[in-house]
């Protein structure tokens, strides 16, 4: 799987990367979150974003944000996540275009859904399971549907299918028997069990609907066909302006669950982009400020370590921080730091709690204890960080692993990162941690690309900074992706596995995992593997990163639910009319 942008970009965003991500909802769903007045429906919402999108395509789309947010105005998928904040009510699909969560069979090779009635798309056609069988097909195409996830790839049990674009009718039909119609009923025919399929369809776009006749190819990747509440104002979603969304008068309620999916509240919403590098911090100004229409406004930009000051009285009554689904870690080159002593040395000697508070202190993140976000299901701190650690790094007992390992000291580290002012301070913290521990640091800021470098196999680097976060709540789009050698390490690349690591024992357990027909089966095969990272130091834990939101003092509904990946849940807010 490719980097998923959203997820390092949240984590990131602390860093510096130019990268993008998601947010929020109460308990219950109900749309009172925050202690705001409640919704009503009517008026416009501003929404405030400070980067672009890289489609409005929805195979395309693979930011966090996106995928949270369109999923509440533009597209409704077989499946979704509730607008609940409590961590499992918000992390269990209900259905949505589907009449129940499915029915699955043979060990979770074979799993079945049907459509609701009187579902259409904003031009007033039903929506049929050719549309959803249309809509997985273009996932393969991934030489023209570029960028958004390709789980649906290794698990349809179809070989040297090259989407619908290429396809020669014997291609099409082996395409069609493996995710067949039958009316309304879809039936995906797996190679191997995918336990958490409904997971993935609900926080994915991947089988999502779409319209064969609305289909052009490349030249989609800015179309929208809404089937949600709302629709684009020409159809046509602008990169770096974004677009007016107005009421879809096609989209039924009545075969939704609004009040579990998306309240729809506002009439209008002013979806506005400027991805300028000032943008972000000049919409939290704007913010404080609380007048003319930025009172009826919510951004995507997170509130800068210099505005916290600013966080006071009135102004306070419109923040919130929350706990994020990102975490960011260090990754050792396992090419050139072989011996496990001095990949232990380095984390018993690391500073975290002076790295996080380099950062900017508990407002932007607390030290993580394991590379698995705790809203991910089956979290837990990995005993290698966790046990005798108090997070302020031991010289010593790292000296004492680098006499062991018998290796001339000070021994040199390059430390590579995504250069910024505030992350240059959090790893001299770093630096002087690792210093003071028998080690000589060379910190690499890099400024312009960072990911295609550091996943480089000859990469001149020790040590990498990295963030990522769950592509849906399971440890499977954690550990697989980013320590699985085997669809990540070439000649050329060595993909999201940016330390070149590779251990027998882990992917043993791996496969275990992904053959698991139960996901407490899965969970138990994942924590071990987890432990199996840490035994081996294939990774050092750093924050838990926090998001700071910020919204006009006319917006309703604010919150951040897990479905939302704790960015502002457009599902449940409004605006005071």
């Amino acid at each position: 799987m490719k980097l998923r942008k959203a997820l390092a970009v949240a984590s990131a965003s602390v860093l510096g990367l130019s990268l993008a991500a998601c947010g929020g909802g109460d308990s219950d769903g109900s749309g009172g979150g925050s202690g705001d007045v409640e919704g009503t429906k009517g008026g416009t919402l501003y929404y405030l974003q400070h980067f672009p999108f890289e489609a409005s395509d929805p195979q395309r789309i693979y930011y966090g944000v996106q995928l949270a947010n369109w999923r509440r105005v533009f597209y409704r998928g077989l499946l979704a996540f509730p607008m609940s904040e409590d961590a499992e009510v918000g992390t269990t699909p209900v259905p949505d275009l589907a009449t129940d969560t499915g029915t699955s069979s043979e060990g979770g090779k074979v799993w079945k859904f049907t459509l609701k009635d009187g579902v259409k798309w904003e031009d007033g056609s039903d929506i049929t399971c050719e549309d959803v069988q249309y809509g997985t097909s273009r996932v393969f195409a991934n030489d023209v549907i570029i960028g958004g996830p390709n789980y649906t790839l290794s698990y349809i049990d179809v070989k040297d299918y090259p989407g619908p674009y290429k396809a020669t009718p014997e291609q099409q039909a082996a395409f069609e028997d493996a995710v067949s119609c039958d009316g309304k009923t879809i039936t995906f025919r797996f190679n191997k069990p995918w336990a958490d399929f409904p997971q993935a369809i609900a926080g994915m776009m991947m089988t999502d609907p779409y319209k064969k006749s609305f289909d052009e190819g490349e030249k989609s990747q800015w179309k929208v066909l809404s089937n949600g509440p709302y629709k684009i104002e020409g159809g046509k979603w602008d990169k770096n302006k974004g677009a007016t969304l107005v009421r879809n008068d096609q989209y039924d309620p009545a075969t939704d669950d609004p009040e579990q999916l998306r309240l729809a509240l506002p009439d209008t919403i002013e979806w506005q982009i400027d991805p300028s590098d000032t943008a972000g911090e000049l919409f939290n100004d704007r913010l404080i400020k609380d007048a003319g229409n930025d009172q009826y406004a919510i951004t995507t930009a997170r509130v800068a370590p210099p505005q916290f000051p600013q966080i006071t009285g009135a102004v306070e009554d419109r923040y919130e921080s929350v706990l994020s689904p990102y975490n960011s870690y260090l990754v050792p080159n396992h090419k050139k730091i072989t011996d496990v002593n001095v990949r232990k040395a380095l984390a018993v000697s690391l500073n975290l709690n002076g790295y996080v508070k380099a950062l900017g202190g508990e407002r932007v993140g607390e030290p993580g204890e394991t590379i698995v976000n705790p809203g991910v299901s089956g979290a837990q701190d990995n005993p290698a960080f966790s046990e005798d650690n108090d997070n302020n790094g031991d010289p010593e007992a790292a000296k004492a692993l680098l006499a062991e390992a018998g290796v001339k000291t000070p021994y040199p580290i390059k430390l590579a990162y995504s250069k910024s002012p505030t992350t240059d301070k959090a790893m001299a913290i770093v630096k002087e941690s690792w210093d003071a521990a028998g080690f000589k640091v060379t910190l690499e800021g890099l400024s312009d690309t960072y990911y295609d470098v550091i996943a480089q196999p000859d990469k001149d680097v020790d040590v990498m900074w990295a963030g990522w976060g769950a592509d849906w709540p399971s440890m499977m789009t954690v550990l697989p992706p980013l320590f699985d050698s085997r669809p990540n390490i070439s000649a050329t690349t060595c993909g999201n596995d940016y330390g070149c690591y590779q251990s027998d024992e882990f992917e043993a357990l791996i496969d275990k995992a992904a053959n698991a027909s139960d996901i407490d089966e899965q969970v138990g095969f994942l924590q071990e593997a987890d432990a199996v990272l840490g035994q081996d130091y294939a990774y050092m834990p750093l924050e838990i990163t926090k998001f700071n939101w910020l919204r006009g003092s006319k917006v309703t509904g604010f919150a951040t639910t897990p479905a939302s990946s704790a960015y502002p849940e457009i599902g449940l807010i409004g605006v005071q009319n």
